[in-house]
Formats: C-alpha cells, sequence, structure tokens
C-alpha cells in the first residue's frame, strides 16, 4: 500500500473527504518528523513509537579481517511497534475488519460517500437559511410592532393635547357667548322701558291731535 492508496483507504474507512484526509495524514507525518528531529520521542499508545537514537563512538570489529576499529558516533531513527500493535498483527483475527470497499477500495464506495455529504451539506443549509428566514420575519414583525405601538403613542400625545386646548379655550367661549347675552338683554330692557316712558307723551300727542 503506497501513500494515495492509504489516503482513499482511510478516507473510505471513515466516509470522510478524500482531500480532508490527505490534509490530515499529510499534517500527522510532518508533525511527528518535526518533533523527533528535535530529539523528542513521538508515542502513539498502540502503534508504534518514533524516536531519534544518537550512538556514541566504540571500539568495534570488522566482520572481514576481524580487527578492532574504532566506530564514529551516529544518529539513526528508530520506530519501534508497540506491543499492542504487534500483538495484532501477529494474530490476523484479532485486527479490525474493515468493510468491503475500503481496501482494495472501491471508487463507487468513494463516490457514494461523497453524494451522501453533499446531500446532507444541502439539507443544512436549507435548514439554516429557513431559520435566517424565519428570523427575518420574526425581526420584520418585531419592527411593525414597534412602529405600531410608536404611532399609537403619537396619535394619543396628539388628543391629549387637542382635549387641553378645548378644556382651555370652552370657558372663554361660554364666558363670552354669557357677556353677550347678558349685554343683549341689558339692551332690550333698556329699550322697553325707553319706550314705555316715551308712550304717555305719544298717547298725549295723539289726543291733541284728535282734540
Amino acid at each position: 500500500m503506497n501513500r494515495r492508496e492509504l489516503i482513499r483507504a482511510v478516507a473510505a474507512y471513515t466516509a470522510d473527504d478524500v482531500k480532508h484526509v490527505e490534509a490530515v495524514i499529510s499534517g500527522v507525518t510532518d508533525v511527528i518528523t518535526a518533533v523527533v528531529a528535535k530529539g523528542e520521542p513521538v508515542t502513539i499508545q498502540g502503534f508504534a513509537k518514533f524516536a531519534k537514537v544518537e550512538r556514541a563512538a566504540r571500539m568495534g570489529r570488522n566482520p572481514r579481517t576481524g580487527e578492532a576499529i574504532r566506530i564514529k558516533a551516529s544518529k539513526r531513527v528508530r520506530v519501534s511497534p508497540m506491543k499492542a500493535f504487534k500483538d495484532t498483527v501477529m494474530a490476523p483475527n484479532s485486527a479490525p475488519r474493515l468493510a468491503t470497499g475500503v481496501y482494495p477500495t472501491s471508487l463507487e464506495l468513494l463516490a457514494k460517500q461523497t453524494a451522501e455529504r453533499r446531500a446532507a451539506a444541502s439539507a443544512v443549509r436549507a435548514a439554516a437559511g429557513g431559520t435566517k428566514k424565519v428570523a427575518a420575519k420574526r425581526a420584520a414583525g418585531t419592527k411593525g410592532v414597534a412602529k405600531r405601538a410608536a404611532a399609537k403613542k403619537t396619535v394619543k400625545a396628539v388628543r391629549t393635547v387637542k382635549k387641553a386646548a378645548r378644556a382651555t379655550t370652552r370657558p372663554v367661549t361660554k364666558r363670552a357667548g354669557v357677556a353677550k347675552r347678558g349685554a343683549a338683554t341689558k339692551r332690550t330692557v333698556t329699550a322697553k322701558r325707553a319706550a314705555t316712558k316715551r308712550s304717555p307723551a305719544k298717547r298725549a300727542a295723539k289726543r291733541t291731535a284728535r282734540r
């Protein structure tokens, strides 16, 4: 199995996108390489341990001639499989079971999983769009309620002002009407009295004319 086959197999096993799996595997290998290069070991429980080992200079023996030679100090990388990994590999019956199409990886299975992910994403977007529309309608309704409440307050304020104005002008109007009626009544009474005073003279004049 090469890198490409590994990526496809993992994508089929996890039902994830191939590009996403490739990015994750690249990230894992890059991080492990960088950390081990600094001299710090990386241990993945149940799988393997990656470490950089430094060997000091020592004396050895030439396998051909048998003479003693000095071996220089060296550094090398050691990948040690963990016990659980070794035990599982040695007993295949206990290894994880892969579904049909995971490895060898079926392109039809990958295409089916891609279609399912796209359908799920479309459903999520549709639900989110519906939620946004409902929120927008609620916000519009709230704004409408606020506008109507403000309009009602304005109408009430105008009515209050009009009532206050009418309450202020009515007593004055009533007093003016009463004053007018009183003046007219006084003039009428005065005229009647004057007519009454003039009537005897008129009657006397009429009598004189008759004689």
